[in-house]
This record gives C-alpha cells, sequence and structure tokens, in this order.
C-alpha cells in the first residue's frame, strides 16, 4: 500500500512489540521457576504449564506450591520481619525508591512479559500497567520515610499474605506490596496461576534493590496453594478476586484476629445523560469495557443512557465498536487482545447463549478471542445487568430522570466503581456521591494512581488500596489491655421470668416491650436492682427496620449532627447524678462525667471529620470523601458501660450513621436510662435503638441481617469469630475486639469503621 494509499484509507498497519529480551528473560531461567524464598530463587518442584493465550505457546513451567512450601516462606518472612520494621523509615525508603526505580529501567520486559502470559494488549501493559507499578512504588517510599510524621506510634502487622487475581498481575502485586512494605510488614505473595510470570520477574528486582532476604517471598501455584497460604500463620491477608472466593475467605478467617482486606468483583454502572458529550462517552466505554477486553474488576459493564438519547447513543456505539481492533497483544495497533484462557472465554460465551436481549457482536479473530458485545434490551433484573461477566460484554438499558440513574445505578449487590456523563457538573456531582461505589469517575473512567483510595463497597468487598485509607491497612489497630472479665452478681441468669411493664427497650424513638415478653432482674453487689427485657429475633428485626427508616440522619449535615450530640451531652451532664448512683448500685466502674466527656468530643468531630483533595498526576481532582456506613450493629463493652455506649452512640452518629445498639450486659440499665435523654435531645427517631438481651444469643442474627451493613462489638473475645463468620454471607464490615480492651479517646478507629472512603474524580482542563 503507497502512502497515498494510506493517507486515503487511514488504515492501521501492524506495529508488533519485539519479545526478544521477555525470550531472553525466560531462557536465561531455563524456562522453569521455583519459588522465591528467603531471598533466593529455589530449584522448581512439581510443575504446571503457564500459557501464552493468544497463541497457545508454552511460555514457562512453574512450581505448584505445597503446603510446606508456603509454611517454609512464611517462616522466612518472620524471620526477616522483625529487622525489616525496626530500620528506619529512610531506609525502607531507599529500597522502595530502588524497586521502583528498577521496575522503571525493566519496563519493557515487564510490559511484554504481561502481555505473553495474560493476553491483554501492549499499549495497557506499557502505558498503564508498568507505569503505574512504579508510581506505587515511588509514592510509598514517600510514605515510609514520612511515616513517623504521619502515622507515630503505628505497628506493622507482621506477615502478610498476599492473593493477586490474573487480570493485573504486576499491579496488583505493587498494590500490594508497595504499603505493606513501606510500614515494615514482609509478605509472602502468591500470583495467580494462569499469570506468574512477573512477579517471578519481580523477584529479581527485589534482589537488585537490596530487599532483604525473607521480606519478600513469591510462592506459585493454584487455588490450592492460596488456601495453603489463607491457612498458614499470617498476620494479615490481602485479597483481590472473585466475591464468591472472598465470602470463603472471610469464614475461614473469622476468629483469628488477623487482619483482612478483600477487593471483589464489580458490575459497574456506565450513566450517560442526553446532555453528555456522547462522542467522549462512547470512547470511554472503550477504554472501560473493550480496550482490556472486559476483564477487569471495574469495567463499566452496565450501561444506563437516558432514554431521549437512547437510539442515537446506540447506533453510535455500535458503527465505534465495529473499529475495534482485536489480535496479536503484541501489536501495539491492536484495541483488545486475547481472552487471558480458553476457560473464560468458554464461561462468557456461555452467559451470554442464556441472556434474552439483543446481542450485536464484532469482529475478532478464531482462537482464543472475543469481540467486542453490546446487548441491548434490557431490563435491570437481567442476569447479564446483575452478575459479573469479566468478558467484552457491554449490557445496556435506559432511564428517565437523574433519580431513576441513581436508583439503576445501585440496583445491584456490587459496589466497586461507576463513571458518570454529563456536560451539566451540578447533574454530575449530584448523582456522583450518591452511588454506592467505591470509586467513582465523572466524564473519564479507569483512573487510578497510588495517591487514590481504591477499594469497594456492598460486595464488591472492604478495606482501601492506595492512600492514607490504603496505608492503614497494613498496620495493627489500635487497642487497649487485655480485658478480665466483669464481675457477674448472683442470680443474673434465667431469662425466664414474666416481663415487667417497665422492662422496655428503645425501638424507632419509643419505648416497646420485647415481643418474647420475658425479662430478668439485674443484680449489683447488694441484690437486684432493677429488671430488662430480652430481646429476641423479631425486636432485632424492628430495631434495624427503625434504624433504615432513618436514612435521612445519613444526609444530613455535620453541623446538624453536632448541635445534637452536644444537646445530648448537656443533657446527659444534667443528670450525671443519677447515673453515677446506677453504675454503682450494678457494681460498674465507671463515671457519668467521662459519658458526658466523650459526648462533647464526638460533637466536636461531627463537622470536621473532613475528606481530602489528592494529589494525583491529572488535570482536574480526586476526592477521597467520606460516606457513612450506614446502619450499624453494635454490641456494647462490659468495662466502662456508660462511657462505652456514649462513645459508640457519638462515634457512629457523628459520622452520619443510624446505631442498633445491644446494652451491656452486665450493667444495662444504663442502657435503659438512656432513653429518657435521648427522647428529650432532638434524637430522631429510628437513629438510636436500643436493645437489651444476651449478647451470644443477638450476634449471629444481628451479623446475618441483611438490612445491617456493620458490625462493631466491644464485648466478649467469643463472640467476634461468630460476627465474622455470619457476616460472610453479605460481606458486611466488621470491627470486633479479641479480648483487648479500647482506648476510648482515640477517635481514629471510631472514623474509619464508622465511614467508607469514596473517591470521586473529576477531570477538568483542555
Amino acid at each position: 500500500m503507497s502512502v497515498a494509499e494510506i493517507f486515503e484509507s487511514m488504515d492501521w498497519g501492524p506495529a508488533p512489540e519485539s519479545r526478544a529480551e521477555a525470550d531472553a528473560w525466560l531462557d536465561g531461567q531455563g524456562r522453569r521457576f521455583g519459588h522465591f524464598i528467603g531471598g533466593k530463587r529455589l530449584d522448581a518442584g512439581e510443575t504446571f504449564a503457564t500459557v501464552n493465550p493468544a497463541t497457545g505457546e508454552v511460555l514457562a513451567e512453574v512450581t505448584q506450591g505445597s503446603e510446606a512450601d508456603v509454611a517454609a516462606a512464611v517462616k522466612a518472612a518472620r524471620k526477616a520481619q522483625g529487622a525489616w520494621a525496626a530500620a528506619s523509615g529512610h531506609d525502607r525508603a531507599r529500597v522502595l525508591y530502588a524497586i521502583a526505580r528498577g521496575l522503571q529501567k525493566h519496563s519493557r520486559l515487564f510490559a511484554v512479559l504481561e502481555v505473553l502470559d495474560s493476553g491483554k494488549p501492549i499499549r495497557e501493559a506499557r502505558d498503564i500497567d508498568v507505569a503505574l507499578a512504579a508510581r506505587h512504588f515511588y509514592h510509598h517510599a514517600g510514605h515510609a520515610e514520612l511515616g513517623d510524621e504521619e502515622l507515630p506510634g503505628a505497628r506493622p502487622w507482621g506477615v502478610c499474605g498476599q492473593i493477586v487475581p490474573w487480570n493485573f498481575p504486576l499491579l496488583m502485586l505493587a498494590w500490594k506490596v508497595a504499603p505493606a512494605l513501606a510500614m515494615g510488614n514482609a509478605v509472602v505473595l502468591k500470583p495467580a496461576e494462569w499469570t506468574p510470570l512477573t512477579a517471578l520477574a519481580f523477584a529479581d528486582i527485589c534482589q537488585q534493590a537490596g530487599v532483604p532476604p525473607g521480606v519478600v517471598n513469591i510462592v506459585t501455584g493454584d487455588g490450592a496453594t492460596g488456601a495453603a497460604l489463607v491457612r498458614a500463620e499470617i498476620d494479615k491477608l490481602a485479597f483481590t478476586g472473585s466475591t464468591e472466593v472472598g465470602r470463603i475467605l472471610r469464614r475461614e478467617t473469622a476468629g483469628r484476629g488477623i487482619g483482612l482486606t478483600l477487593e471483589l468483583g464489580g458490575k459497574s454502572p456506565f450513566v450517560v445523560f442526553e446532555d453528555a458529550d456522547l462522542d467522549g462517552a462512547i470512547e470511554g466505554l472503550v477504554d472501560a469495557i473493550w480496550f482490556n477486553g472486559g476483564q477487569v474488576c471495574c469495567a463499566g459493564s452496565r450501561l444506563l443512557v437516558q432514554e431521549g438519547i437512547a437510539e442515537d447513543f446506540q447506533r453510535r456505539l455500535i458503527a465505534r465498536m465495529a473499529k475495534i481492533r482485536v489480535g496479536d497483544p503484541l501489536d501495539k495497533a491492536v484495541d483488545m487482545g486475547a481472552m487471558v484462557h480458553a476457560e473464560q472465554k468458554a464461561r462468557v460465551e456461555a452467559m451470554l447463549a442464556r441472556t434474552s436481549g439483543t446481542v450485536h457482536r464484532g469482529e475478532a479473530p478464531e482462537g482464543c478471542y472475543l469481540p467486542p458485545v453490546l446487548v441491548s434490551d434490557l431490563q435491570s433484573a437481567d442476569p447479564l445487568m446483575q452478575e459479573e461477566v469479566f468478558g467484552p460484554v457491554l449490557a445496556m438499558t435506559t432511564f428517565r430522570t437523574p433519580a431513576e440513574a441513581v436508583m439503576l445505578a445501585n440496583d445491584t449487590s456490587y459496589g466497586l466503581a461507576a463513571s458518570v456523563w454529563s456536560q451539566d457538573i451540578d447533574v454530575a456531582l449530584d448523582c456522583a456521591p450518591r452511588i454506592d461505589a467505591g470509586i467513582v469517575w465523572v466524564n473519564g473512567t479507569n483512573m487510578m494512581d497510588a495517591a487514590a483510595p481504591f477499594g469497594g463497597m456492598k460486595e464488591s468487598g472492604f478495606g482501601r488500596e492506595g492512600g492514607i485509607a490504603g496505608l492503614r491497612a497494613y498496620l495493627r489497630p489500635e487497642t487497649g489491655p487485655k480485658l478480665s472479665a466483669p464481675k457477674r452478681y448472683e442470680g443474673e441468669a434465667a431469662p425466664s421470668d414474666p416481663v415487667d411493664r417497665t422492662a422496655k427497650m428503645y425501638v424507632g424513638g419509643k419505648q416497646a416491650r420485647p415481643d418474647g415478653g420475658y425479662s430478668r432482674p439485674v443484680y449489683g453487689p447488694k441484690g437486684a436492682v432493677g429488671e430488662v427485657g430480652i430481646a429476641n429475633r423479631k425486636d432485632l428485626r424492628n430495631a434495624v427496620e427503625a434504624a433504615r427508616g432513618a436514612a435521612g440522619w445519613s444526609a444530613s449535615t455535620g453541623h446538624l449532627r453536632a448541635q445534637i450530640l452536644y444537646y445530648l451531652a448537656e443533657n446527659l451532664a444534667a443528670r450525671e447524678a443519677e447515673f453515677d448512683a446506677r453504675l454503682k448500685a450494678q457494681g460498674a466502674k465507671d463515671a457519668a462525667t467521662d459519658a458526658v466527656r466523650a459526648l462533647f468530643r464526638w460533637a466536636a468531630w461531627a463537622d470536621k471529620h473532613d475528606g481530602r483533595t489528592l494529589g494525583v498526576p491529572m488535570g482536574g481532582l480526586a476526592l477521597a470523601l467520606n460516606r457513612p456506613v450506614g446502619v450499624i450493629g453494635a454490641f456494647a463493652a462490659e468495662d466502662a458501660p456508660l462511657t462505652a455506649m456514649a462513645n459508640m452512640i457519638g462515634g457512629a452518629l457523628a459520622t452520619g450513621n443510624r446505631l442498633v445498639l445491644i446494652a451491656p450486659e452486665t450493667a444495662p440499665l444504663s442502657a435503659t436510662d438512656l432513653y429518657q435523654v435521648l427522647d428529650t435531645s432532638d434524637v430522631p427517631a429510628g437513629v438510636v435503638n436500643v436493645l437489651t438481651g444476651d449478647h451470644a444469643e443477638l450476634a449471629p442474627q444481628m451479623a446475618g441481617h441483611l438490612g445491617v451493613d456493620a458490625v462493631w462489638s466491644f464485648s466478649s473475645a467469643e463472640i467476634s469469630g461468630v460476627i465474622e463468620r455470619e457476616a460472610a454471607a453479605d460481606l458486611k464490615r466488621t470491627w470486633v475486639n479479641y479480648g483487648r480492651g479500647r482506648d476510648w479517646s482515640a477517635a481514629e478507629p471510631f472514623l474509619s469503621a464508622g465511614t467508607e472512603v469514596q473517591t470521586v474524580w473529576v477531570p477538568f482542563g483542555l
């Protein structure tokens, strides 16, 4: 073809990236890989093949990790971690900086290895994955240097197990390893079975950068290897993968007292309003769902288009889809590469075969390739609108109003990411924070950075990676001294007496008798001092319904919340002597003045827990907003019962949450006395609900209730594992203790547990 003909047709010719450097590296390793443990690359054991999905070529043989291999890696990490944590932040920063430089120096090697192993196009691996991986180590080198100033007194978890997926093997490695090392942890990383090569190449970078032996360990293998890592003696687990596996991990780690971060699946809405730049939105869709083959958890796979432009938008989209180039992922002129594995391709095809929508398909070569696909004429309940596909499949429906757009966007169990397109910034910024997603892009998509928190809401997981929130995930939570069991006075057992009319609970702003009609006497050092009701499942259900009905509280201003908390503190202060007498009668070691002080502190915090503007390398803003978790179920502490309840009420309400509080079993009358204070302090009905009863009986019901968004427990250590295990059903957030006390003066743990960080990206400029 002549130059003149090329200018006439504007066809793209092939522009293949050389794979010579990657082949030389593979050949230099004998194309057989053992684990990287204790700073050494071990001999290969029993192996499996890793295959180039674009061609079917076997790239290398990789060792299948056993339980003994995992144990050896954890032992090496444990041996190295103490000295690494004791090193100065400056020394750790130098090592992380050297890793970043190493990734940049060998960027071509890593980009091509990533393409050969995963099938993703070279443009994505080169321009996004490797560059952003290096950015993570640069950014966290800064956190290591400034750690004592940013987070004084912070303590690392210790040995962190990390499991990364096949869609972003190198980037997810960097996302996890960089903050862990910056804060003084050692890691045992298991890469995905299908894509282990860049993790194995990263071992070379660690050696060259001076990472002490044992601080980074890499064990390859399949799901059995991952399961062995979960069972191992680790202190924290960070996992990125499917929601179903996330549920399993929540159950398997329950009761162990280890840290857990889950970044799980998504079904991200891509919302296009009628005033949007339609061509810009279409190019955003190409980036969001087709450029990466849809093999990304935050892909904008649910297209919601305003009804008035839907026909025109669909016509333009189908025309653009026909121009997407699918082929050799090493070709720089290709938009979409291969699916990662034939199994994944077959899964996506099976989902398409079951849909009732209208399927529009682009073109793709034979082999492990799929074309770009648009499925229109769907309803929100259609499986393709609800289930994660992990392929280049875009499911489309329409909406009429902004309110309906938000409703449809939230009509899923997932909450990972979203994209909103409108030229009216008021419309865009009104909708964006109301979408239940951990990250929302305005007039853009797939923008990420080490400084910006990333993670999900609802069943897309919990915890954050990136930013200060992600850094805290690699630090042990603040706790107090080990608790001793509170004294229980004779006669407290057996809730068998018919309920006294005074033995009421507090639900929806009203006092209510327990559904079961039973109460128990409360004893102190001098005998019976009162009677409380025994809550059952129905009482809990009523309290949760009341809390969900008080959603307006979560939308209220911090100023309003502060006023009400000040008023609550003032009214409690007026009755200090009465509360002190009741505490003494129950044998509780506490003082009402401490509870009053706590409520004043939370009133002060209510309008001061600000979000952040993040320093990201882009033209525009990235905003980290603090969103309330929602409905919190909480089990009160037995030590300092009134002060503990004041902190739980104050911490939950200051951050905009609604509360279902289970009173302390040894001093429940201090909770029932609070009813009148709540009634006279303008706390809206349903915002605080108080039940009395047996913690062990109510814990599984609270943790398993689908209307509860998070569970806090400062009760006995025994129910902590129960709460974590039952919370796995819908992956609700948990904050529990394991026999440790709480520093009630520390605000940060309450602020973190009471909020979800939502990152909103707003690009602007020319």
